[in-house]
């Protein structure tokens, strides 16, 4: 039970949860992921927990634990150059451009 509680507590209060969208490839911008991350993370770390654990590498993303996915269907590709991370407010873009591969979109 306590770690049920602790879990609880780590998503309330530690966490936030993050939107990634994709739209790379021209996709239509659909979210596929809300992923936890440390409130205490700069923008700049939580876009790359957020891509970091919405790609493939030894097992289908969709199935790291900070990572409610939010796609139809059996599967869905890895975030790519282009798609977006939605941090509160600010909406960000995956771009090998721009310095640390992120540029803000204004909206």
């Amino acid at each position: 039970m306590n770690e049920k509680l602790l879990d609880n507590y780590d998503k309330m209060v530690v966490k936030e949860k993050v939107a990634v969208i994709h739209c790379a490839f021209g996709d239509t911008p659909h979210t596929v992921a809300m992923v936890s991350v440390d409130k205490g993370l700069s923008d700049k770390e939580k876009c790359d927990k957020a891509f970091m654990l919405t790609n493939s590498i030894d097992n289908a993303w969709w199935k790291n634990d900070d990572v409610t996915p939010m796609f139809d269907g059996d599967g869905c590709r890895s975030t790519s150059v282009g798609d977006q991370v939605l941090v509160g407010n600010t909406k960000y873009e995956y771009n090998e451009k721009f310095i640390g591969g992120l540029k803000e979109i204004y909206v």
